[in-house]
């Protein structure tokens, strides 16, 4: 625990903003058993859904905590995806396929109440404290942490707390990362758009659907969004009247166009914003660390926005709390950055093009799109490709904390297919690799008496269960190490590979300062969503 002063309260961890990247980050962080601040500057979730779709492997960082069964009651999952041409015919259609992180590949959802369960899901554990309408002013840095001067929205009260870290998730306009002077390059796109959210009263034919409408005279996003909702998404024209956009009047007119007649759909909300592309130019300063929207922005066009922040604070959690029991040296924490950067920038390079397809409004171009693509759709290699989901990324760490000389394995993250585990239960992998350092064996053990970490040996389809194994029940563990070359590989507790092993050989020494606790200390949730 970091020093303190007096009329200073201290934590392991502060969390400043509360969206989906925070809560994430405080449900990580509660479950490793850290004492967490939390500051949030608005007394209620935001009201307006803005994310509307996640992943599998967010899904998967959910799981962690225990939410990813509650999550998905509220959340649609596995709808077609369509681009269609003005006339509403689909010029390609496909399916997200499977990544193999043991969830739907593409889910649809209503961003306040997914904020709402993972809210309740920090509330299970008592060493995190949230403190609502509370804005951290200032943050200043010493050897031994950070102090944070937090002044009280409802009551004008002015506070001192002081934490070893701070996560800075308050968003793309963050406070902090403007009090550290850290830049946020990029360009904001010239087009505005208008967002509108409504009640779903009456269905119609493909109302749940998602459909890129790549119409030259006005794209536009019609999306299905789970608990009764719809979304669309339409650009403002240069002839426009921006106010009169966002009136219920107009909104009608817009979707009047696809069928959509007033008894279909009462209107919510509707609101203009503007599509950014930024990237901070460092994710850490010291002991503060950016995430989410606070340290890069991308369009909405592939799904992704909310998802980074997620991918974030997954990557950062488990090391923050390996640095702060003494398992791994500060240095790990400049991972970060290496790991997390390169994945964000080609995240938003693919959402970029996609956005381009949909909006191009050229004529020549969109007949020739619209005449192509079809054809191209009907070639097997090709329509394996959008079905791949080749749009967004595998995450594949090229730079960061993985061992020397590096093997095909490293920096990939494993699977996570159903096993039978040691008792003979049918599980999700990472509910049996528990979130700890392991060493994972193909078929038979190779002993590394430099690891000093626990072991499993992953055996075929149809063994027996017995202490200390894995039975392969989906046949999806062993082939893909075989593929990977690897007979033994050192797992990090988000189920990346730090080191990989052939048959027969040593697996490269665990990294220096490496004292992993033989059982690390984690709170209990109590009660909450499940």
């Amino acid at each position: 625990m970091v020093g303190i002063r007096p009329g200073e309260t201290a934590y392991d961890v502060a969390v400043i903003g509360y969206g989906p990247t925070g809560v994430t980050a405080a449900n990580l962080l509660g479950a490793m058993g850290l004492r967490v601040v939390v500051l949030e500057r608005d007394a209620e979730i935001f009201s307006r859904a803005r994310a509307i779709s996640t992943d599998e492997e967010v899904m998967r960082i959910w799981q962690r905590v225990g939410l990813d069964g509650r999550l998905k009651r509220d959340m649609l999952a596995e709808r077609p995806c369509d681009f269609v041409d003005a006339r509403g015919r689909a010029f390609v259609s496909a399916r997200p396929a499977s990544r193999g992180h043991g969830h739907p590949p593409q889910l649809f959802l209503y961003q306040p109440a997914v904020e709402r369960v993972l809210r309740d899901g920090a509330g299970r554990y008592p060493n995190v404290e949230v403190l609502l309408r509370h804005e951290c002013l200032r943050l200043r840095q010493d050897a031994d942490g950070v102090e944070l001067t937090v002044a009280g929205t409802a009551d004008d009260s002015v506070r001192r707390l002081r934490a070893a870290y701070v996560i800075a998730a308050d968003g793309g306009s963050s406070l902090s990362r403007a009090q550290l002077n850290v830049g946020y390059e990029g360009r904001t796109y010239e087009d505005r758009w208008v967002v509108i959210d409504t009640e779903m009263l009456k269905p119609w034919p493909d109302h749940d659907r998602l459909r890129f409408r790549c119409d030259p005279a006005r794209p536009a996003v019609d999306c299905p969004t789970p608990l009764g909702h719809h979304r669309w998404e339409f650009p403002i024209l240069p002839s426009d009247d921006e106010t009169y956009l966002t009136t219920d009047e107009a909104v009608y007119a817009l979707v009047a166009r696809y069928g959509i007649s007033r008894d279909s759909v009462k209107v919510l909300r509707a609101t203009v914003y503007s599509h950014h592309v930024r990237f901070a130019t460092r994710f850490r300063v010291g002991r503060v660390f950016l995430a989410g929207d606070a340290a890069h922005a991308m369009p909405p066009w592939i799904g992704q926005g909310m998802a980074a922040g997620v991918r974030d604070v997954a990557n950062l959690c488990w090391k923050l709390a390996a640095v702060l029991r003494g398992e791994l040296p500060e240095s790990l924490l400049d991972s970060y950055e290496a790991e997390r950067m390169p994945h964000v920038r080609e995240v938003t390079k693919r959402a970029v093009f996609v956005g381009r397809v949909i909006t191009e409004r050229r004529r020549p171009v969109t007949r020739v799109r619209d005449t192509v693509l079809p054809f191209l759709n009907r070639v097997p290699r090709f329509s394996a490709w959008l079905q791949d989901s080749q749009w967004i990324p595998q995450a594949r760490y090229a730079d960061g904390f993985m061992a020397t000389p590096r093997t095909r394995a490293a920096g990939s993250q494993l699977p996570q297919p159903r096993v039978t585990g040691p008792d003979g239960e049918r599980v999700r992998l990472d509910d049996t690799l528990g979130g700890r350092w392991l060493l994972l064996h193909a078929r038979t053990e190779t002993a590394q008496p430099t690891w000093p970490v626990p072991s499993l040996t992953v055996t075929p389809a149809g063994s027996a269960a017995a202490e200390g194994t894995l039975v392969d029940s989906d046949g999806v563990l062993l082939p893909w190490l075989d593929r990977h070359r690897a007979a033994t590989v050192a797992l990090r507790p988000d189920a990346y590979v730090y080191a990989a092993a052939r048959t027969g050989e040593r697996l490269p020494s665990p990294p220096a300062g490496f004292t992993p606790l033989a059982h690390p200390t984690a709170s209990t949730p109590q009660g909450g969503p499940r």
